[in-house]
């Protein structure tokens, strides 16, 4: 998407970005049309998955690493300038340190040596750094195939997808395959966690609700913004990378 189009509609996005009224904890004026959402998702969901039937068990177990290894690298030069964004110095300087090692002696980012050696992710987004600016989490939502969301967190996807510093500074099979090996790589996810997932898609009593709350969990305590009785994300396998 062109810079130009895109950034009318991240302002507007992010004038939408009201607080919550006193009182609400789950602000959800769109419910309606978030609902007829959901069950397009589950749909897509259960055609997917439902039909491969688990067949991602029969895949090297070491193939699917390599592909998480790689779309997880991929995703690094944008969580170092969020970091920097963030004034998170150190983060940033640990995203870098690990897109260099896991580029170079990584193979591309193949291999994880920069984990090997205790240089583990520090996971963010641009959605994270309107929080830092204070920018309100706005109202719920839930995308068409990318699942549950926020204001402010859809405002932040559209300004990661615009200024993924990947094109300046990534290998020509970065560059080449990196959307590709993000997808792979979450459809991967969403295998090793099927089990959790599909519980909370297929057997609860209201799936939306259920994803809904989940989902809020996790991202407020991702952000740091969870009550302090809430000690322990129990849903970063769900959501973990939203």
């Amino acid at each position: 998407m062109p810079l130009r189009l895109a950034l009318p509609t991240v302002l507007v996005l992010l004038s939408a970005c009201a607080p919550a009224p006193d009182g609400v904890t789950v602000h959800d004026p769109y419910e309606e049309q978030n609902r007829r959402v959901h069950e397009f998702n589950k749909a897509i969901d259960e055609r997917v998955f439902g039909q491969l039937g688990g067949s991602g068990e029969s895949i090297d177990p070491e193939l699917k690493q390599t592909v998480v290894n790689f779309a997880d690298n991929v995703a690094l030069p944008g969580m170092v300038l969020n970091g920097l964004l963030q004034a998170d110095i150190g983060g940033a300087a640990t995203n870098t340190m690990r897109f260099l090692i896991n580029t170079t002696v990584g193979v591309g980012g193949l291999l994880d040596p920069a984990g090997a050696i205790g240089l583990t992710e520090e996971e963010t987004d641009f959605g994270e750094t309107l929080a830092v600016w204070n920018f309100p989490e706005g109202a719920y939502l839930e995308l068409p195939i990318l699942g549950p969301s926020t204001e402010r967190a859809f405002a932040g996807r559209i300004v990661d997808a615009i200024i993924d510093p990947l094109d300046s500074v990534g290998t020509r099979p970065q560059k080449d395959y990196g959307t590709l090996s993000t997808l792979a790589g979450r459809a991967i996810k969403r295998d090793q966690f099927g089990d959790t997932i599909d519980s909370v898609l297929r057997d609860s009593a209201d799936s939306y609700a259920q994803q809904r709350l989940i989902y809020l969990q996790n991202r407020r305590f991702e952000l740091g913004t969870t009550p302090e009785s809430e000690s322990v994300d129990p849903y970063d396998e769900l959501f973990g990378d939203q």
